[in-house]
């Protein structure tokens, strides 16, 4: 018989091999025994250690979200609190710090998606607002300050000593500054630079202490407004960008905008070749004051919350954030605001805090100011257009057409605008005449943009010798047209410009009386059309008490100017009407 095969039997077991004693088998052996003990060393340290501090179980996590520029100090300050051990219900904390803009997060806590144990904002006037509205009801008062950082004018390091022939480091400064009205002031040398106030906090405090300053001074509410509406043509995406656009040469105005102190010092720590430096209101300022608001509803979070705050309040803590521009609560700076750095030793005198409804008061202003504006000019070319203007020079034609560009010149480029001339007969049987339909003044037409278009109708448009002022059968096309096209998130205007003579038209349909019940019949306060009527020459005090009561049925307003750059005034005050409309 041949050999049997050994793998037949016992499920195909094989004998194992004598190892050689020169292996490795002898290395693995002590090898695993001494991992084996590392890790049990290892366990066994772990557990004395949070023995000794205190936690027994699983790291409690607590997320901070808080605004950008806070967040380097902050994570600063939570690494080291989180090697402390502090524990909470025998829970070691693990702060977590989240960076977030203010405006951010207050839109995710409005619509109940803020993911956050605890939330510090930048300024108390947001959380404040937030706090007064539906939305914001149930969330809990901030629970203390962590910093401060007063809000301030600024420029570039190199500019700033020619500014002062210019500018008073204020916000009555700053107003006069940017009043469109004020065409020949110091804006002619200066461009002013604003924040959002609707995304940033810097942006909101300024406008509430500029409005604060120009009542205490007993500026006018259309310098205000005059000022704002500028301000909003300027705006810079976040304080980053405004200031780093301070050290760039636009032309010959010298640049100045509004910052906080602490996003000052960062720029300069980031861009010292670019530096730039703050200015100091002299009629005082509001601060940024970085509230903490606990917005857990955990017990044991809230807790933990408490503790980092407690944390954020120790001086190790407040010289971090120190280090990083911010001053205390109580305007203390450390050496990153030295005064060899531009900065101010002391905080700037502080102005009173606003209450709520004040804020929220300015934010509707800004709101409604910016809102799109939707206008369409009537330009009277009748046949006493061509008259002389006593004193100036010019025919009422060319008065009324330069005091059309003074006024367009005020709009944004988005801004949809149109041009008709009315007379009588201008085409065919109508009494108006399209020169330029509503659009925006950036927008392309036959490759021309529609702003130089306009510029160009104006400045060769002629009156019709034998025409006579078709004003109300054009008033009423304009209307309807207004009405039909009529655009939610703009103010829709018809801009009559005239020499007030009023309707005077042998063939009209319209007599005045009806022209008012129409317009009165036709004005919805949902869906408002308003009319801003401008009159220059001899003859618009005549044509004043129809214009008024026009003016009066469509929410509008009716002016006669002394002198081509009244006009100016007048648009302003029209822009202030939006500020009540539709029950001004």
């Amino acid at each position: 018989m041949g050999r049997h095969r050994t793998d037949e039997l016992d499920d195909g077991y094989h004998a194992p091999r004598r190892r050689s004693n020169s292996g490795r088998g002898r290395v693995l052996v002590p090898l695993a025994g001494a991992l084996a003990l590392a890790i049990l060393l290892g366990v066994a340290a772990f557990v004395i250690f949070n023995r000794e501090r205190g936690c027994t179980g699983d790291p409690l996590a607590l997320r901070v979200v808080a605004t950008p520029d806070l967040s380097p100090a902050l994570n600063k300050v939570a690494g080291s609190f989180n090697k402390t051990g502090k524990a909470v219900d025998g829970h070691c904390l693990a702060v977590t710090i989240v960076r977030e803009s203010a405006a951010k997060s207050a839109n995710s806590l409005v619509n109940g998606k803020l993911d956050a144990d605890m939330w510090i904002a930048d300024s108390s006037l947001m959380v404040g607002r937030l706090r007064a509205g539906e939305a914001g009801a149930g969330l809990p008062a901030p629970s203390g300050s962590i910093a401060t950082s007063p809000i301030v004018l600024v420029a570039a390091k190199s500019a700033a000593a020619n500014l002062a022939k210019s500018l008073q480091p204020s916000w009555q400064g700053l107003i006069s500054v940017a009043n469109v009205a004020n065409a020949d002031g110091p804006g002619k040398k200066i461009r002013v630079l604003a924040l959002d106030p609707a995304k940033n906090s810097a942006g909101l405090g300024a406008l509430v202490a500029a409005a604060g300053a120009a009542k205490e001074a007993g500026l006018g509410d259309e310098q205000l407004v005059g000022a704002l509406k500028k301000l909003s043509e300027q705006i810079a995406a976040d304080p980053a960008a405004l200031l780093a656009s301070l050290t760039v040469k636009s032309g010959s105005k010298v640049p100045v905008g509004v910052s906080s102190e602490q996003s000052i010092w960062a720029h300069n720590a980031k861009k010292s070749a670019s530096p730039v430096v703050p200015l100091y209101p002299e009629d005082g300022t509001l601060s940024l004051d970085y509230p903490v608001v606990i917005t857990s509803k955990d017990p044991v979070k809230q807790r933990a919350a408490a503790a980092f705050q407690q944390e954020l309040g120790t001086e190790a803590a407040q010289k971090t954030l120190r280090e990083h521009g911010f001053r205390t609560p109580d305007g203390k700076g450390g050496s990153a605001l030295a005064e060899d750095k531009g900065f101010a030793a002391a905080a700037p005198q502080a102005l009173p805090s606003p209450d709520v409804k004040n804020v929220a008061s300015m934010a509707q202003m800004w709101s409604r100011l910016n809102l799109g504006t939707r206008m369409l000019a009537l330009l009277d070319v009748s046949g006493t257009m061509a008259y002389p203007v006593p004193g100036t020079g010019m025919t009422r034609m060319q008065a009324i057409t330069k005091i059309a560009g003074e006024g367009l010149a005020l709009f944004e480029a988005d801004s949809e605008i149109g041009v008709w001339s009315f007379s009588t007969l201008l085409d065919g049987q109508k009494d108006y005449k399209e020169l330029i339909s509503v659009g925006p003044l950036s927008e392309m037409v036959d490759g021309v943009p529609r702003k130089q278009i306009l510029g160009q109708q104006l400045s060769t448009v002629q009156p019709k010798a034998t025409g006579d002022t078709g004003l109300n059968d054009t008033l009423m096309a304009a209307y309807a047209e207004m009405k039909s096209t009529y655009e939610r998130d703009k103010i829709n205007t018809i801009l009559i410009l005239t020499d007030g003579a009023g309707n005077d038209d042998p063939t009209g349909k319209v007599t005045n009386a009806q022209m008012v019940e129409f317009l009165k019949k036709e004005y919805d306060p949902k869906r408002p059309v308003n009319l801003l009527i401008i009159a220059f020459g001899p003859d618009a005090p005549k044509g004043k008490k129809q214009m008024d009561a026009m003016a009066e049925a469509s929410g509008g307003e009716a002016y006669i100017a002394a002198n081509i750059l009244d006009v100016r005034k007048f648009f302003v005050q029209g822009m202030k009407r939006r500020l009540c409309a539709p029950n001004c």
